[in-house]
């Protein structure tokens, strides 16, 4: 089968294409045969060495596809089902990859397995940021940067599902709009205007009680201070770079502040955490309040210019490789 490999970390020229054999399910397993595979900012943080991966190394963490053999003791699935995941292990990005049973979610009738790899990872992360994370409360004004990217786009729905108004950020006047079109009630340019100056006006002084930042280090500082009083910054991304060390007083002098870096790992830990939160999204997306959006394919064979589109900020909406 043809999978990615990376031999070292760095930039998209060490993504390989290689002929592996395919693997066999062990007990608790199955074996799934993609028909698109997720891609997402964390995939860029293990090719780079930015999430430390041992080396040689797939990439990849999401993926939807069709069960073709099952280990011993699976009762969850069959073959033939439609499945997708979201936790690993690394590797997706491959014809065929052995999951964990418990780590996948079957596909409900209406999702196709495209929207399942673009929705999957992306959307149980903006369910456990609205809802668990910080609950969102209907009425409250919530500040979500690079509002018309993948997670991003959903935040956006999703927030205004609840009743929130949305304050968004976009890097250009073409995301600013798709942010819109998605609902923000406010887009801020983070390249042309001061984040902060925006919110502190747009929220008659007050600031925002949560702020979901994946952009990190380039935005970090118009974050926090966009925060009311014992307000909440969640961070959940490095698009721009880790966000810097800081000592903890910062958060006192600026009003008691909160801060957090979570991952969905944390919020998916059990069987039944992760099928919650999938049957949460899958519910919104059924119902029509949130659309999933794939903004971009690429050929499997065409990794390094999928990398070199997300990490070039040329990306709206979700993006897949299609083996």
């Amino acid at each position: 089968m043809k999978a990615v490999r990376i031999e070292a970390t760095g930039g998209p020229e060490v993504l390989q294409l290689v002929d592996l054999p395919t693997p066999e399910p062990k007990a608790g397993e199955i074996l799934i045969r993609h028909q698109a595979v997720g891609i997402n900012f964390i995939d860029t943080y293990h090719r780079s060495g930015l999430y430390p991966v041992k080396l040689p190394s797939g990439l990849g963490m999401e993926a939807a596809g069709v069960v073709e053999a099952v280990g011993d003791g699976v009762t969850r699935f069959s073959a033939g089902d439609l499945v997708a995941y979201a936790s690993g292990p690394i590797g997706a990005y491959s014809e065929r990859h052995v999951v964990n049973a418990e780590r996948a979610v079957r596909l409900p009738a209406g999702v196709s397995a495209e929207q399942g790899a673009a929705a999957l990872l992306k959307g149980m992360t903006a369910e456990f940021l609205l809802r668990r994370c910080y609950p969102v409360k209907a009425g409250e004004t919530v500040l979500i940067h690079a509002a018309a990217g993948g997670v991003g786009s959903i935040l956006v729905q999703w927030a205004k599902h609840l009743g929130a108004t949305v304050i968004g950020t976009a890097g250009s006047e073409a995301k600013a709009q798709r942010a819109r079109e998605l609902g923000a009630d406010h887009v801020i340019l983070y390249g042309d205007q001061d984040v902060a100056t925006e919110v502190r006006r747009l929220t008659g002084g007050a600031g925002v009680p949560v702020a979901y930042d994946s952009v990190g280090a380039s935005t970090f500082e118009g974050t926090l201070a966009s925060l009311a009083r014992r307000g909440l910054f969640v961070s959940y991304g490095n698009a721009s770079g880790p966000v810097p060390a800081f000592e903890p007083a910062r958060l006192q002098r600026a009003g008691s502040l909160f801060f957090t870096r979570p991952t969905l790992f944390d919020y998916a830990a059990t069987t039944e955490e992760l099928d919650a939160s999938a049957s949460a999204l899958f519910e919104v997306i059924a119902s029509g309040a949130v659309r999933i959006d794939i903004g971009q394919t690429f050929p499997l064979s065409d990794v390094r210019r999928a990398h070199e589109a997300l990490e070039g900020r040329e990306t709206v909406g979700a993006s897949l490789l299609i083996p």
